[in-house]
């Protein structure tokens, strides 16, 4: 059976966070899209109130980012996060940190901060999420290169197709720095989530997902083409942008790029 013969992927979006630097939520992300407009005084960092105060101070940039969106998405759907299972995607995870462990591996490898060790690791955001939430449900860490969002995606969809009932999806990247930032480059911060439920929700929009064979490279619209894209330009996560313009516009249709020769077709129903 092809892509395009077997059965649509579906689910509702019960809830929407999003979280990039000027836009630092959902409905400022949305006025922006549909009236380019921009909030005054937006704060040039997140800050997860499921965190306590010292430890939101210290966390990465990208535990912060995804756990704000990740409660956002929650508060939104009126769902409990101690309840949902998740899904955390991320091109490169923090590629700061990682820059500064293999620097000093280097220079001084004694002196290796245990901090930031263990925020470095890929499903670090993951982790701060299932302890600040008290969720005990599966979390999984997702990384594929630019189809990360578009293969999270798929995750949370084949999830809810083979029993679960929601689940949560959390995309983020950041700015790589170094040697890094040449060769896996990143600006920014961007994160966004929506958390997916099987079953219809009164004025809530539904999403089917089909994949298909195609070139990437032919897709019409890149990232790049909306405002939101435009606005967080050069970040890894801007793949997923295209998503969350359609459901600011109440687009019908967006095709994300799958990888290897694979295209993402995604419907929306906005009732």
């Amino acid at each position: 059976m092809s892509g395009q013969d077997a059965p649509a992927l579906e689910a509702s979006i019960a809830g929407i966070g999003f979280w990039t630097r000027g836009l630092p939520d959902w409905e400022s992300a949305r006025a922006f899209v549909t009236a380019g407009a921009l909030p005054a005084d937006a704060p040039a960092r997140p800050s997860p109130q499921l965190l306590a105060p010292n430890e939101r101070r210290r966390a990465p940039e990208t535990v912060a980012v995804a756990l704000d969106v990740a409660l956002a998405a929650c508060a939104a759907a009126g769902r409990d996060p101690a309840l949902l299972p998740s899904v955390f995607a991320s091109t490169h995870g923090d590629l700061a940190i990682t820059d500064y462990m293999c620097a000093t591996l280097v220079d001084a490898p004694r002196s290796i901060s245990p901090t930031k060790f263990h925020n470095s690791v890929h499903n670090a955001a993951a982790g701060y999420w299932t302890i600040g939430a008290g969720a005990q449900a599966p979390a999984t860490a997702i990384s594929a290169y630019d189809a990360s969002f578009a293969q999270g995606l798929l995750e949370a969809l084949v999830q809810i197709a083979t029993g679960t009932e929601a689940v949560l999806l959390v995309a983020y990247d950041s700015t790589a720095t170094g040697p890094l930032g040449r060769t896996s480059p990143s600006s920014g911060l961007l994160g966004g989530a929506l958390l997916l439920v099987r079953d219809a929700v009164p004025g809530a929009p539904r999403l089917s997902l089909r994949l298909g064979n195609a070139d990437a490279a032919a897709l019409s619209d890149g990232p790049a083409a909306g405002p939101l894209g435009q606005l967080a330009a050069g970040n890894a996560m801007t793949p997923m942008l295209p998503v969350f313009e359609a459901l600011a516009l109440r687009a019908a249709k967006v095709s994300l790029a799958a990888g290897a020769g694979r295209v993402m077709d995604l419907e929306f129903d906005h009732g």
